[in-house]
């Protein structure tokens, strides 16, 4: 069994910060991390190398510097790993994005055969949770979005049974192999790297590949060219509240009355409705 799982460097975005005037995002001094949901998908792959002997791949697209969340992967107890970069991926949106991984998927499934691909339901730097569909779409692979947890799967009738999150609770889907699964996060606790895998992960080769290696051939699909999003505007929310007050009352009968008269000072077409 072979899964692959898709993995991104992003900004720690509790440290990105607005510039007041510019209106760009500061990314100075702010520290790269692994996507936190794409650890999700790791953790389920390695359920399965752990319970099948499953030969895990994680790839990811980014610049040279996302070798290090590949690494990262690795050191959890990923099998090889996979960096495209090329200067013409550049401005990739997330049409783009799945059209480049999609093509690099291919040309991995032609040595290796891929029977599940993994993603986090989304990454915290975009939050479109639009890439792993589209490379579904591109493959042909069937897509079992926000899964909880894998129950079951039958090699023999290339077959898999999910539990997945929806808005009315928890659906049970089986489905055919080759699929796609963005893994929902959930409590279940994540491993810890050990230190043979850490020392495995400082030393193991990442294969870099450009845009010739993945197989791509037409450049308006990728980069710039090949992206159809267009950011108008980045700002940051303005605070509107103002400074808290501190009501005080003998009881809470009095608090409540204090409470409705400002309620009635600041909003006066509320006191007009109810009149």
């Amino acid at each position: 069994m072979h899964a692959v799982i898709l993995v991104k460097q992003v900004p720690d975005s509790s440290q990105i910060r607005v510039h007041p005037q510019t209106g760009t995002i500061m990314r100075q001094g702010v520290p790269a991390i692994l996507n936190p949901y794409d650890v999700y998908a790791l953790e389920e792959a390695l359920q399965l190398k752990d319970k099948y002997g499953a030969f895990l791949t994680a790839l990811s697209m980014g610049p040279l510097q996302a070798e290090n969340a590949l690494r990262k992967a690795l050191s959890y107890g990923v099998d090889e790993a996979f960096l495209l970069s090329d200067r013409s991926f550049a401005g990739s949106d997330t049409l783009a994005t799945s059209y480049a991984l999609a093509a690099a998927l291919r040309k991995i499934d032609s040595y290796r055969k891929i029977d599940i691909v993994f993603t986090g339901k989304q990454t915290i730097d975009g939050d479109t949770g639009q890439v792993g569909p589209g490379v579904a779409r591109r493959l042909g692979f069937q897509l079992l979005s926000y899964v909880l947890e894998i129950k079951h799967i039958d090699f023999e009738k290339k077959t898999i049974l999910v539990h997945r999150k929806s808005e009315r609770g928890i659906q049970i889907v089986a489905s055919k192999i080759p699929c796609l699964i963005t893994v929902f996060e959930r409590k279940r606790p994540i491993r810890y790297a050990s230190l043979p895998n850490m020392i495995r992960a400082a030393r193991a080769p990442v294969k870099i590949w450009n845009r010739v290696d993945a197989g791509i051939e037409e450049l308006s699909k990728i980069g710039l060219k090949g992206s159809p999003t267009v950011v108008g505007k980045v700002f940051a929310p303005q605070n509107s509240r103002g400074p808290a007050e501190r009501l005080e009352g003998r009881s809470p009968e009095e608090i409540c009355s204090l409470l409705v008269e400002k309620i009635f000072e600041k909003f006066p077409e509320v006191e007009k409705k109810l009149s």
